[in-house]
């Protein structure tokens, strides 16, 4: 597979690593901790085919800017942060696709600048905190998996060789699916991303007080949210609940599948998704 040529984009607001493939209308993709390289992204490989994508590392993240103060790593301040991005590349509007943490970002961008946004996907996200407030998160103490999925985390926090953080890594992915045995077909070729440790500081405490269902209304921006039926980090209903309080949304859900739908049904995951975008283009030509 062909990787992702890199860039580095001047703003107002510091010096940002983006990773860009593909043709077409402007696309970003990111997530609040996660570090990209060349290689890119599973979920961003999903729109390479219609969209020139644009998966940006936000501050702290690969060569981006650091944070010089705390708050800099704030959802608020990170949004700012891809706006001054996509009026460094200089484009007036461009559409964002965010999965997990990716899509509370979305969801925050929405809200404060939809103007700039095209269309905007959400996939396997929720509008605010998660874990405390459903049983059917996996991160929840009543959740059957609470245990495995916590000894999993602490094992991450040891000190470990690669090989066996790569396969503890293996098992904590595998409780997000619905067929765990697929997993090697699911995560097959040469993808590899990393975590940035501070912004996952950060979010951790950021989660806590997490919520922006009662400002969902002020997304104008059309809008997909997408979710696997099964997911047990952000289970169907906060989907649900999001696809009820913005007002220009369709609601995908994918009954086979857990936290990663594009990979768990990736044909119907991407034939919703090229039936949004056309119906987008049928709109626009009235």
């Amino acid at each position: 597979m062909k990787n992702w040529k890199t860039i580095m984009v001047p703003t107002d607001r510091g010096v940002f690593e983006v990773f860009t493939k593909g043709k077409g209308a402007p696309l970003c993709v990111s997530h609040l901790y996660s570090e990209f390289n060349e290689t890119g992204d599973r979920f961003a490989d999903m729109f390479t085919e219609s969209h020139q994508v644009f998966l940006i590392n936000l501050r702290e993240a690969g060569r981006s800017e650091k944070a010089h103060e705390p708050h800099q790593l704030s959802m608020i301040e990170t949004v700012l942060d891809l706006e001054a991005v996509r009026d460094g590349l200089g484009y007036p509007t461009w559409h964002f696709a965010g999965h997990s943490t990716g899509g509370m970002l979305g969801l925050v961008y929405g809200i404060r600048h939809s103007k700039s946004l095209e269309t905007l996907i959400i996939t396997s996200a929720a509008a605010r905190e998660y874990a405390s407030s459903s049983p059917f998160c996996i991160y929840h103490p009543d959740h059957p998996k609470f245990e495995n999925m916590q000894s999993l985390i602490e094992q991450l926090k040891t000190n470990l060789s690669a090989e066996e953080r790569n396969d503890i890594s293996r098992e904590r992915a595998k409780l997000s699916l619905r067929e765990p045995g697929r997993h090697d077909e699911y995560f097959a070729g040469d993808v590899h991303k990393s975590m940035a440790a501070r912004r996952m500081e950060f979010f951790s405490r950021e989660i806590l007080l997490f919520d922006v269902t009662r400002q969902l209304h002020k997304i104008s921006t059309r809008t997909l949210v997408a979710c696997g039926q099964h997911d047990v980090q952000c289970p169907i209903g906060f989907s649900e609940e999001m696809a009820e309080l913005i007002p220009d949304v369709q609601l995908a859900a994918f009954g086979n599948s857990n936290h990663y739908p594009f990979l768990e049904e990736k044909k119907a995951f991407q034939n919703v998704i090229n039936k949004f975008y056309q119906q987008m283009t049928v709109g626009q030509d009235r």
